[in-house]
């Protein structure tokens, strides 16, 4: 065959059907030329089951195919009589009979000298070229939410921790001056929570470092303040006189660094994604919550305690 010897003519392909002799167990290989283009396809295919025809008490696969494979297949085999339709699945030739006569309906049946395993296996392979190729599940896993709900309780946890440890911190060092500051800083998370709902923002582990990042830098300011007021009293100055002097001078000093972590805030908030816009717009609100809260919330309580309540001694 001059197929077999490598002339194989354009858009076709040489491929085998294998069959084991029952009786010497050999192999028995039978070369079929096949055009490479698929004529019909198994998705055509609804229904392919051995049957016993009841006249010559043989079995036989009887096949079924939609609408549209009904009208394919009518096509083909009245274009093909006395030609064999091969059955392929894998590059290997299950079957070719030949087509005797045009067929209509969507119904055919495939007859030979079937053994019934033979014609079983047939009826197997015509079903699984109808459907997609199999998947088998090796392993499974499903990640839950609580993935990500232990990360969000975890950042919770230590923005309390760092939160209670900085209030003690202040308490301890500044004494009465401490206690303004932590009614500042506590102000100061719920206008950043308040920021957040206004721009209808999710509170991620981003955001909560942003937020634990707020915290240091609305006491840092508070820090400063309490410094310069502590060296004006150190120089005799009455405690109105320095808490004025202290506010002044510490004022500049704190907008200026606050200013450059909102420039780079925005920054963030502008160029990054996900994540680093959560983190940019929690510390933009941190920053101006935090100048609102250390300039102007805790002077005015200083204020009220000096002028109105006439304190004499501040405790600081």
């Amino acid at each position: 065959m001059a197929a077999e010897k490598g002339a194989v003519p354009p858009g076709s392909q040489l491929l085998y059907q294998v069959r084991r002799d029952s009786e010497t167990q050999r192999e028995l290989k039978t070369p079929f030329l096949i055009k490479k283009r698929s004529l019909l396809t198994g998705a055509y295919l609804t229904d392919a089951r051995v049957q016993i025809d009841s006249q010559y008490n043989e079995p036989y696969v009887s096949i079924n195919f939609d609408k549209k494979g009904a009208r394919i297949f009518e096509r083909i085999t009245e274009e093909n009589v006395k030609k064999r339709l091969a059955i392929v699945l894998d590059n290997r030739v299950y079957s070719a009979p030949v087509i005797q006569e045009k067929i209509g309906g969507g119904e055919a049946r495939i007859t030979g000298s079937f053994a019934m395993e033979d014609a079983r296996d047939l009826a197997i392979v015509l079903r699984a070229g109808a459907l997609p190729a199999p998947v088998n599940v090796l392993e499974e896993r499903t990640v839950g939410p609580s993935l990500g709900s232990d990360s969000i309780r975890k950042g919770l946890m230590s923005m309390c921790v760092g939160a209670i440890l900085v209030l003690l911190f202040m308490i301890i060092y500044y004494k009465g001056s401490g206690l303004i500051a932590d009614f500042a800083l506590f102000l100061n998370i719920v206008l950043i929570a308040g920021g957040l709902a206004a721009f209808q923002a999710t509170l991620t582990l981003p955001g909560i470092a942003g937020i634990i990042l707020t915290i240091g830098m609305a006491v840092d300011a508070n820090v400063l303040i309490f410094e310069r007021i502590r060296e004006e009293m150190g120089l005799g100055k009455t405690p109105h006189a320095s808490v004025s002097a202290g506010y002044d001078r510490a004022t500049l000093t704190i907008l200026d660094a606050n200013v450059t972590t909102l420039i780079a805030a925005l920054v963030l908030f502008q160029f990054g994604t996900g994540p680093v816009k959560g983190f940019a717009v929690t510390l933009s609100l941190g920053v101006f919550s935090s100048l609102f809260t250390a300039l102007v919330v805790t002077r005015i309580i200083f204020d009220y305690l000096l002028l109105n309540r006439k304190v004499k001694a501040l405790s600081i």
